[in-house]
């Protein structure tokens, strides 16, 4: 382990001193203990959805929002289950879960958040899809990414106005964030996924999503996850249109990740497709 990385894992371990994690529910933790299986068991997801009937309403209206494109509307959760599949109803009831296990914080404005994180989850998923990688992990790590500011927020008030001070450029919030902590939000919120008995997979990549060219080995979750969340920032903060937002991605990644840019370009998924309804 270098130096650097030494230092912030030190770091890291003190800034969760004292740090009260916030409590997911029961069904979330029955939904956590299923993300490693291969074979989905689908009575026990099923099951443990079907009895939150918030989280089940919830999940229907997501399951019709524009973002599926189904062909009909979704009435029940066994329907939401049979049109979107029982992979994608979970992934999304883990991030309506984990939204739900977060209150408000002052400095971050709820809204906006979700969004990004929403966005941030679906250009990773779309870019899971052209690299081979996990697509439902990686969704559910780039929704997972930016849960870290929402702690570093509530333990050092008084650091979050800097990180989030106008402008917000892609991927300067990283480096705010480890000019003033020596760490950043991805690390806080693997540590949370760590804590909270997420796969190691999802752990891995949400620790290499900051900086995925100094992870060894390579993660290719966290590759997607960082690209994510930079076509986030640059879709809704830059308002960049795709040629700009592509050509800003830093080249030695998209290289690493074998992705073609001028292939991005052509098939970049509108940002509004996956910010249209909210997780708060």
């Amino acid at each position: 382990m270098s130096t650097d990385a030494a230092s912030a894992k030190l770091r890291l371990a003190q800034f969760f001193e004292g740090v009260q994690l916030p409590t997911l529910p029961e069904v979330a933790h029955t939904l956590v203990s299923t993300l490693n299986d291969e074979d989905i068991p689908f009575e026990k997801v099923q099951r443990a959805i079907s009895r939150d009937p918030a989280l089940t309403a919830k999940l229907i209206r997501l399951a019709n929002s524009a973002r599926f494109g189904l062909p009909r509307q979704v009435v029940s959760l066994d329907d939401a289950i049979t049109m979107a599949g029982l992979n994608q109803v979970r992934t999304l009831a883990m991030a309506a879960c984990l939204a739900g296990s977060f209150a408000a914080v002052k400095g971050v404005d709820s809204k906006t958040f979700w969004q990004a994180s929403s966005a941030t989850a679906g250009y990773a998923q779309w870019l899971a899809r052209t690299v081979g990688a996990d697509v439902q992990q990686s969704w559910l790590a780039g929704f997972m990414v930016r849960l870290g500011e929402l702690i570093i927020a509530q333990k050092m008030p008084q650091e979050i106005f800097e990180i989030e001070r106008l402008p917000h450029l892609a991927g300067v919030r990283w480096e705010r964030e480890i000019s003033a902590l020596g760490f950043t939000e991805a690390h806080v919120a693997a540590e949370l996924a760590s804590r909270w008995n997420f796969p190691e997979t999802i752990v891995r990549g949400l620790r290499a999503a900051a900086d995925p060219l100094a992870a060894e080995p390579f993660d290719r979750i966290g590759g997607v996850v960082h690209l994510g969340a930079l076509l986030a920032e640059l879709a809704l903060d830059e308002h960049k249109n795709p040629v700009d937002a592509i050509a800003a991605l830093p080249p030695d990644l998209v290289r690493l990740l074998q992705l073609d840019p001028s292939w991005l370009v052509e098939h970049m998924p509108d940002v509004q497709t996956f910010i249209d309804t909210s997780f708060a």
